[in-house]
């Protein structure tokens, strides 16, 4: 397992394929990502959300889905386990599983801790995504609605940054300029792109504060 550290995963092929057939419980699909600049593959909404947060979340370089496959004992008998994506970031290379917390069953338990074992070995993070704050993914949704190269004829940005640093809520920053909705639009890329920001404790809308991180350092 130590050796798998040194192994290029990231160039590899996933372990398995994304098919799509009629009366299938999940949905499989292919997810963008601006990080990557490609698609990647996703076998349920649940692993397309953890992708779209990994992009959003920022220090992403690149991921692949369904990376590599592991073999280990229980007690009882030898399993196989495939783990969701390995994400390699600007931080470190995290393994990950994704799991609706009401679907995990104990055989899943093993196989994560076992997964969580191989990551130790290599140096990488482990974690299971088990579920997100109902608020946090529609915000995180918006604001991928304009995560695409956007340009600004009219100059919107910095006014839009300008007035963060002054104070005031996603609502009263539009509204301030001549051009409402497109500002919306710019203001979202603006917080896609974290150059600027506001509190996901709290659902997303107009009322929310937008800050320029910048000034904060």
């Amino acid at each position: 397992m130590r050796d798998l550290a040194h192994t290029p995963l990231a160039d590899g092929t996933p372990m398995r394929w994304f098919s799509w057939r009629r009366a299938q419980r999940h949905r499989p699909s292919l997810q963008f990502l601006v990080s990557t600049g490609r698609h990647h593959g996703a076998e349920s909404l649940e692993e397309a959300r953890l992708l779209l947060v990994l992009d959003f979340a920022g220090g992403l370089v690149d991921v692949l889905s369904q990376p590599l496959r592991l073999r280990f004992d229980t007690a009882t008998d030898r399993r196989g386990h495939i783990p969701d994506f390995l994400a390699v970031t600007r931080t470190g290379i995290w393994l990950i599983d994704v799991r609706p917390r009401a679907l995990i069953a104990p055989k899943d338990l093993e196989a994560f801790a076992a997964t969580a074992e191989v990551a130790l070995a290599c140096g990488w993070h482990y974690t299971v995504v088990a579920g997100w704050r109902d608020h946090v993914a529609a915000a995180v949704d918006v604001f991928s609605s304009q995560r695409r190269p956007l340009s600004d004829p009219l100059g919107l940005r910095p006014v839009l940054v300008a007035a963060a640093r002054e104070g005031g809520t996603f609502g009263e920053l539009v509204d301030a300029t001549p051009f409402p909705p497109l500002a919306r639009a710019q203001l979202l890329h603006l917080l896609w792109h974290r150059r600027l920001g506001t509190d996901l404790n709290r659902p997303f809308g107009n009322r929310s504060t937008v800050i320029d991180p910048a000034g904060w350092a």
